[in-house]
């Protein structure tokens, strides 16, 4: 059973939760997609971009200095923005529709202000 000492630093960041709850919607998008188009690697790199942002925040953690901490949070901003662009890529192919769109955006709105926060509070 696990208890609360049962777990990394980087699951108390919030912002390391909300990336992966983006990558879990986008693994759910991926796996509709792929059963109707067969854009494969395309939704391959939209599941690894996703996913690269929950897993360099949690690298970023584990490393010994707030600079290179901070330099992993910079790798994690720019892979949330490459999957929203393959996002907006897959929505001017008519592959999702702009409420989809919509939804994932705003959660990546939310999750890029949550790292330009952990990077200005690493930074003081």
């Amino acid at each position: 059973m696990e208890n609360e000492t049962d777990k990394f630093a980087f699951e108390d960041l919030k912002v390391w939760q909300e990336a992966v709850a983006y990558n879990v919607a986008i693994l759910e998008l991926s796996e509709e997609l792929s059963q109707k188009k067969r854009h494969f690697r395309i939704l391959e790199q939209l599941e690894a971009s996703s996913l690269s942002v929950a897993q360099n925040i949690a690298e970023g953690k584990g490393r010994r200095s707030k600079k290179e901490f901070i330099q992993y949070c910079y790798i994690a901003r720019g892979s949330l923005y490459e999957s929203v662009t393959i996002l907006v890529s897959l929505h001017k192919a008519h592959m999702i529709s702009a409420s989809t769109l919509s939804e994932r955006k705003t959660q990546s709105i939310r999750i890029a202000k949550m790292i330009n926060a952990l990077i200005n509070s690493l930074n003081a």
